[in-house]
């Protein structure tokens, strides 16, 4: 299955040690190779890199690796292929515009029966490409626009949470429905089920969380912030599968949290879909 990686911190940083694991299970020889990209938030725009060829042997993402931009909110994917061909426009994270601002979704799962699904249909977003993950950032962002266009600034959290929250629910009937979603006020990460390594069995957890506090100049997380200062750095990581040697919390099936400036608002486990 695909895998996702998240990071928000309190202090502007560099994504450099996280990015380069998960690129490494993008390898031309591993299961993720169709494609990947990473999406650096700065202020209500993104810098999005993306690319229908495998992370691990691309020049790009070794130099994004190193020389990414600095920001406090990012999202990466690395792709394997289930729905749609080996495209730019079927390459993760997909971005669009809504209220002046750039949303940012990623998926991990299989939707096949989301054509189907009335209750998440769309109007005015509709897919560049031919995947399932895309048609569901289109009806996720058909159902919180109503919140954004009626204010001019990020809508209360606790409405936002309560649209992704019900969005997460109604997709989750439909196969593995893992997703980060971004709309550069707050980083939203549901986790559900995937593909297990030690037992191939299709189950929780779906994706880990790990929370980090530390003084910048001693700062041993993907942060290369310059010029060192004593100030205090905050940092969660959100992840399809821990990539380091630390304590990764896994995410309860159907538990959602919501993350900004390195800190987790809030998480609960997303209520029973409306039938």
């Amino acid at each position: 299955m695909c895998e996702l990686l998240a990071m928000s911190s309190r202090r502007s940083t560099r994504l450099t040690v996280s990015l380069k694991a998960l690129a490494a299970h993008g390898g031309s020889a591993g299961r993720n190779r169709d494609g990947w990209g990473v999406a650096f938030h700065d202020g209500n725009d993104v810098a999005l890199f993306r690319e229908p060829t495998p992370a691990g042997d691309s020049r790009l993402a070794k130099f994004l690796e190193a020389q990414g931009p600095s920001t406090t909110l990012a999202i990466a994917h690395i792709r394997h292929a289930t729905r749609g061909a080996i495209t730019l426009s079927n390459t993760q994270p997909f971005l669009r515009e809504l209220a002046g601002r750039a949303h940012v979704f990623a998926h991990n799962g299989d939707l096949p029966a989301i054509d189907d699904c009335d209750n998440l249909a769309y109007d005015r977003y509709c897919p560049i490409g031919t995947t399932d993950s895309e048609r569901a950032f289109c009806a996720l962002l058909e159902r919180v626009r109503g919140l954004w266009v009626s204010s001019t600034s990020p809508p209360p959290l606790e409405a936002r949470f309560a649209v992704v929250s019900q969005f997460a629910a109604d997709l989750r009937p439909l196969g593995p429905a893992n997703f980060l979603y971004a709309d550069g006020a707050t980083l939203f990460a549901h986790g559900h089920r995937r593909i297990q390594p030690a037992t191939g069995a299709i189950e929780p957890p779906g994706l880990f969380v790990l929370s980090r506090r530390c003084r910048e100049q001693n700062d041993p997380v993907d942060a290369r912030a310059a010029p060192a200062t004593d100030a205090l750095q905050e940092v969660v990581l959100i992840a399809s599968v821990p990539l380091t040697d630390e304590h990764w919390r896994p995410l309860a099936e159907g538990e959602i949290v919501a993350v900004s400036a390195g800190r987790i608002l809030g998480a609960a486990t997303s209520v029973a879909p409306v039938r």
